[in-house]
């Protein structure tokens, strides 16, 4: 915008300057027979006879003339682009026909103030391209060649556009008609070292202007850092204890406490004073389980608001949707007309869509609450069995390691016991009095230490005992299930005697590849296993999934009475080198037509 005022300023006062020759121009559009022409194409004078020839007194306006300095603002698409002709000093420049296709010309490079001219007249000089290009805006310099072209180059990256004006012209010194005096201009976009540098450099330095810009902003938005944590003392370890009690100051006091005991603040002089802290923070957190269970109760009532409104709403589309289909009845339906019928269906079925899309909702939220319910009730006896089990290992288990560390506890106070017993002896009668008392309070903790050892001992006799009755009660289950077992294979090898009479049991028993009832069930559960794997699965994935059933089922069994069951499992060999891999595959279907 500052350009645009500048350029104007600028116009408006060459605009009285005295015309170089005004009655050059004159003679030339006369010569052509044609009306002087502003920038839209539109004749400056509607009553000019070309016969009469210029009116004298009537300067021409000519934005590309000596003295005015401007080049016409981009002329849109959709408007023809009408040139007319310049008139200069020493020459005279013709406007290109305007049905041609403009001039080509190359990609701009970047910051570009240079120009490429050629077709220049053979006898043209450096005085009358100057002449010529000054009007386009300041000239730094000119390298003309031997050739008719040269290269121009602009104090300004606007003069650039204003040059390309010119492409197409044609240029004639004076009024010669010699080919040396006359040629066709063609300005281009030239790359120079010169320009890519100067533009580099406003580049870098409206990068540097934005990064300042952006640090400005930053710290303008920065949030204020956090006030420095007290270092420690009695009188700031009573305040932050009343701020933890305090639900509105719990977080900033809970920040200070992590910060002294980070920095080491802990010893045994405020050892007591951090406890208690500790024991705010503690207590602390029964007060946020107390607001989450209100904001759980408020969650649950909001759900109960929210499909009582639901299922009123859908109600109200039941209703709506009845009414609909009332109306849709013979002795309504009659009555009304074609249009009203179109949108009362159109309506019933926006209705029942609505209708539809709200019931699924409600159902959805009322199957989210039965899935939670189920989660909710008792598994079975048997994964109870298993889950108290395992939790009375993981408590024994919990039991040794709190009896190692008293242990260790019990060790490091025998230690400084020793150690105060040899400072005793080097030491003054005055400093004796503080020693026995310290011994004495040393002596009270190693007997509570000692009495919280043997309930902990008596607590893991009692727990071992539990778990031995547990296994012990296990290994009866066990035992009964092998006898139940063995009863039902006994008598299903008489029936098996009394229905095939014809051949003997010892037969059967030597031709069969399944010897036991056991391993008829080990056949069906890993055929249900592998059928379940299509791909294939390794022995020792099958034995894992045996062993959940029953513990004593070992590799080499199973893998036994699967090579004896070729027609029913087939191994396969999967992978190379040391991704080679061994995997068991059901193959019972093809084996059933082979047999």
């Amino acid at each position: 915008s500052t350009d645009g005022g500048r350029n104007l300023s600028l116009d408006s006062i060459l605009m009285g300057l005295p015309m170089s020759d005004p009655t050059a121009w004159a003679t030339a559009m006369n010569n052509l027979g044609m009306a002087p022409m502003g920038m839209t194409g539109q004749p400056l004078l509607p009553d000019f006879d070309p016969a009469l020839g210029m009116m004298t007194g009537i300067p021409p306006i000519n934005p590309m003339m000596p003295g005015l300095g401007i080049v016409p603002p981009p002329i849109p698409p959709d408007m023809p682009a009408v040139k007319e002709i310049i008139h200069c000093k020493s020459c005279t420049l013709f406007p290109p026909n305007p049905h041609l296709p403009p001039p080509a010309t190359r990609e701009r490079p970047p910051g570009c103030k240079t120009v490429f001219v050629g077709g220049l007249p053979e006898n043209g000089t450096e005085q009358i391209i100057m002449e010529v290009f000054e009007q386009c805006g300041e000239v730094i310099a000119i390298r003309k060649s031997k050739k008719n072209f040269c290269h121009i180059r602009f104090a300004e990256e606007f003069m650039v556009d204003k040059a390309l004006y010119l492409s197409g012209y044609r240029i004639r010194l004076g009024s010669s008609t010699d080919k040396k005096d006359t040629g066709r201009l063609h300005v281009d976009f030239a790359q120079a070292r010169d320009d890519l540098y100067e533009w580099e450099c406003k580049q870098r330095m409206l990068a540097r202007e934005e990064r300042h810009r952006r640090r400005l902003a930053e710290e303008r938005f920065r949030p204020p850092s956090p006030p420095p944590v007290v270092h420690y003392s009695d009188h700031e370890c009573s305040v932050v204890a009343e701020k933890l009690k305090d639900d509105t100051k719990f977080s900033e006091a809970i920040q200070t406490l992590l910060t002294w005991i980070e920095r080491g603040e802990v010893n045994r002089r405020t050892a007591n004073n951090f406890y208690s802290m500790i024991q705010s923070a503690n207590s602390h957190i029964r007060r946020l389980v107390n607001e989450k269970a209100a904001h759980e109760k408020e969650m649950e009532e909001a759900k109960e608001k929210f499909k009582l409104a639901l299922s009123g709403i859908l109600v109200q589309f039941e209703q709506i949707v009845a009414v609909y289909h009332s109306a849709s009845k013979q002795k309504a339906w009659d009555h009304f007309t074609k249009a009203q019928r179109k949108n009362i269906s159109v309506w019933c079925k926006q209705a029942e869509e609505i209708r539809n899309i709200h019931n699924d909702e409600l159902m959805g939220i009322r199957r989210e609450e039965e899935m939670e319910m189920s989660d909710e009730e008792i598994e079975d006896p048997s994964e109870m069995k298993e889950t108290e089990e395992s939790a009375l290992v993981s408590q024994v288990e919990a039991l040794k390691e709190e009896n190692d560390s008293l242990r260790w506890q019990l060790d490091a106070y025998r230690n400084e016991v020793e150690l105060l017993k040899q400072e005793q002896g080097k030491a003054t009668r005055d400093e004796d009095t503080t020693k026995e008392q310290q011994m004495k309070l040393l002596q009270q903790a190693l007997q509570g230490m000692q009495k919280h050892l043997l309930k902990v001992q008596e607590e893991y006799k009692k727990r071992e005992a539990e778990l031995e009755k547990v296994k012990e009660d296990k290994l009866k289950i066990e035992t009964l299930l092998e006898n139940l077992k063995e009863q039902e294979s006994s008598t299903s090898r008489v029936c098996a005697c009394s229905q095939e009479k014809e051949c003997p049991v010892e037969k059967m028993l030597s031709n069969s590849p399944v010897k036991s009832e056991r391993e008829v069930l080990l056949v069906g559960i890993i055929s249900t296993f592998l059928h379940v794997h299509p791909f294939g699965a390794s022995i020792e994935y099958i034995c894992s999934y045996l062993q959940r059933l029953d513990s004593k089922i070992c590799t080499a069994e199973v893998e036994v009475l699967m090579t004896r069951l070729q027609n029913t499992f087939r191994q396969e060999l999967s992978g190379v080198g040391a991704s080679l891999e061994k995997r068991w595959k059901f193959c019972g279907f093809d084996g059933l037509k082979m047999t």
